[in-house]
């Protein structure tokens, strides 16, 4: 198989996926892998799952795709379960094909509040407030949102509107708000930068000054929600009282599909009670591809399964065995398990192995699992994510559990 009509934009292992079976993948040579990766919390019922699949085939023998021109079945019945089951909050949804597109979605939805509702003179507002560490997605906007520059080297200028202090600091919070600021973006749990867990008193105060300031409070649940951090949304594990503006979703939306979605509260922004999810018209936004007939019927299959098999709470319960398990083996390698759910993180601490030139400590590790039959992702230099289907079976955690445990033996 050649890879020269194949643009080099990604750092592929030496690894080609040929099936997979729930929790299990096997490659092209007949090796079977544990997978702890699922399409980095993707595939959140597992590889090929029944009631998905079923769903997939019985929408694509009827009807594929049409247009947004027209009311697309599907797409309101998602809507409302989004709505009533997994966000809780009253709204409005729109659908799109990834993560990327979802943030994208809420900047805009943020930048047009921000001229609905502007600065004491009358200029619009427009700067969203995001931080270091954080990762929104590698479109042009989305990827000014994210607060790591070795993303962003030689695309500049960035897209401007934005600013960046460290999370869960509120000082620095508190002092990086301006006249021209119209929202604050941040996630649940920070997935890409090292899966850092947003402090509840944080997310309080972060609450708490929108609401004093007139800014909105936008989350990024695209790795964090559906069920993947032990409850419906991730910020709801946090702190389940507090209430967003905006929600990005995407990843188990989807469950291996490719779909996204962005949530607009039906808050009221002004006295004449002009709710913040009417400020978005027809011509203001739109995705050819979008909440497709197929991508909605797939979806609906998915959401309803993990409603049905409360997958949140066996999320929550299984993230303590992993927690519980790692932190039991003792080992000088391992600075802790950080995360909410079955999104966590085993951070590695640095100088208690050898690490190749050229390579990080998470890398290194995440290849020596793989060649020992696990499938994990770093998250940063120095953490090992694992992020495997939430109805993993608990004997096939532990045998993915007991893979890693030999690998950081080694190391140690």
């Amino acid at each position: 198989m050649s890879s020269e009509y194949v643009l080099p934009t990604y750092g592929r292992a030496p690894l080609t996926p040929a099936k997979g079976e729930g929790s299990y993948l096997y490659d092209t040579e007949g090796r079977r892998y544990v997978d702890f990766c699922c399409g980095i919390a993707t595939c959140c019922l597992g590889h090929c799952y029944p009631a998905v699949v079923e769903a997939l085939c019985k929408q694509a023998h009827t009807l594929m795709h049409c247009s947004n021109l027209y009311r697309v079945e599907g797409q309101e019945e998602l809507a409302e379960l989004i709505v009533r089951e997994i966000v809780g909050i009253p709204g409005r949804v729109f659908f799109c094909n990834s993560g990327a597109e979802a943030n994208d979605g809420i900047i805009k939805v943020a930048r047009r509040f921000g001229h609905r509702r502007p600065q004491a003179d009358g200029s619009p507002r427009y700067e969203v407030i995001t931080f270091n560490k954080s990762f929104h997605g590698r479109t042009l906007g989305s990827m000014a949102a994210t607060g790591q520059k070795k993303i962003q080297i030689e695309f500049d200028p960035m897209l401007v509107g934005f600013r960046y202090v460290d999370f869960n600091d509120i000082e620095a919070l508190r002092a990086a708000i301006s006249p021209i600021t119209c929202g604050i973006l941040l996630e649940a749990v920070q997935g890409e930068g090292g899966v850092n867990p947003v402090q509840p008193e944080f997310l309080r105060a972060v609450a708490q000054l929108c609401r004093e300031k007139d800014l909105l409070l936008m989350m990024d649940e695209v790795q964090c929600g559906f069920c993947r951090c032990g409850t419906t949304m991730g910020w709801k594990a946090v702190c389940p009282e507090v209430e967003p503006d905006l929600v990005s979703c995407a990843k188990g939306i989807g469950g291996g599909f490719p779909m996204g979605c962005f949530w607009v509260s039906n808050r009221a922004i002004d006295d004449a009670g002009t709710e913040l999810s009417s400020i978005m018209g027809p011509g203001s936004h739109g995705s050819t591809f979008g909440g497709t007939p197929l991508a909605c019927a797939t979806s609906l299959a998915v959401v309803r399964e993990l409603l049905a098999q409360n997958l949140a709470e066996r999320a929550k319960r299984l993230g303590e065995v992993v927690k519980r398990e790692v932190e039991s083996w003792g080992l000088p390698c391992v600075e802790g398990v950080r995360g909410l759910g079955l999104l966590r993180g085993v951070g590695l601490r640095r100088g208690s192995f050898t690490v190749p030139e050229g390579s990080t400590p998470a890398a290194y590790v995440n290849n020596l699992c793989r060649e020992a039959g696990l499938l994990a992702c770093p998250a940063g230099e120095d953490t090992l994510r694992l992020i495997p289907a939430l109805n993993i079976p608990e004997e096939t955690l532990r045998e993915g559990l007991g893979i890693l445990r030999s690998v950081l033996t080694r190391l140690a």
